[in-house]
């Protein structure tokens, strides 16, 4: 599976961000998806996850703020992010997994290159 995420940018605080990520390679179906993110100095973390089913788990900090999505007929994944936060600068990555919802980076096989959010104050 390739993935490829796109749609960072620098956006002032309270505003909003699409974030894409194209899969190819192989078949969606059955794939868990999720984002995650990196800033500078820090691990990477989760932030959001739906599963092949339509399960979705959030990181509390994005909870009401963020919403993921995919479609399986384009094989693409989403992640709409509303009234940003300085602190949601970072590097994001979707990843992908064959399997049930999962939260952890070590629960993922595939990884996209990432893209970069910058929220300004």
């Amino acid at each position: 599976v390739q993935l490829q995420a796109s749609g960072g940018g620098l956006v002032q605080a309270g505003g909003s961000l699409r974030l894409s990520c194209a899969a190819s390679g192989r078949t969606f179906s059955g794939y868990v998806m999720g984002w995650f993110r990196q800033a500078p100095g820090k691990e990477r973390e989760f932030v959001a996850a739906i599963s092949w089913s339509g399960s979705i788990r959030y990181v509390d900090s994005v909870k009401g703020r963020f919403t993921i999505s995919r479609d399986n007929a384009k094989n693409t994944l989403y992640l709409q992010m509303n009234s940003l936060k300085p602190e949601d600068t970072a590097v994001y990555y979707c990843a992908a997994n064959l399997g049930p919802i999962a939260t952890t980076v070590y629960e993922y096989r595939y990884w996209g290159q990432g893209t970069q959010v910058t929220v300004s104050s």
